[in-house]
């Protein structure tokens, strides 16, 4: 048996060591904020936090998450900054890696409140959007640390990205 905390609470499973995060957290939890996108944690659509680092779940085994904080989309309970930046910067179009980016980009705020736009596209390079929202979704984590009362947020600055 695996026992670990899932979005603040105590939960346990009885699959196979090598069974995927993501197979769990959605099958077994049915949390289905997390995507499947890839399988081999290259796009980003999987991405949860483990002990308060972005992980892609569609490759971590289950038994890694064993005595660890685990938190989902759902776990950020629409009250996190970015949660409210994505909307008020209107991001997602088909919305497939939105919580994936989501995620990535709360451990980027988490580590760095203050983050410069290069801060920014280096944290984010590795979560994919097949919408090409890039533009929006940088918007929306400068946003974000503004919104934190951290961060400095410039539309006009941010006119000369494209967005």
């Amino acid at each position: 048996m695996i026992e670990f905390y899932l979005n603040g609470e105590k939960v346990s499973t009885n699959v196979a060591d090598d069974t995927p995060l993501l197979w769990v957290i959605r099958d077994e939890f049915n949390l289905t904020g997390t995507k499947f996108g890839c399988g081999i944690a290259m796009c980003g659509a999987c991405t949860v936090h483990i002990d308060g680092n972005a992980i892609r779940s569609c490759s971590y085994p289950v038994s890694l998450a064993k005595n660890t904080k685990v938190t989902t989309i759902e776990g950020l309970n629409n009250q996190h900054p970015m949660q409210k930046a994505w909307v008020e910067e209107q991001v997602p179009q088909c919305g497939y890696c939105q919580s994936g980016q989501i995620m990535q980009a709360a451990t980027l705020l988490e580590h760095n409140p203050n983050p410069s736009d290069e801060d920014i596209v280096n944290h984010m390079s590795a979560n994919l959007c097949r919408c090409m929202a890039y533009k929006r979704i940088h918007k929306a984590v400068k946003r974000a640390a503004t919104d934190s009362g951290v961060g400095y947020f410039d539309p006009a600055a941010d006119s000369q990205l494209g967005a």
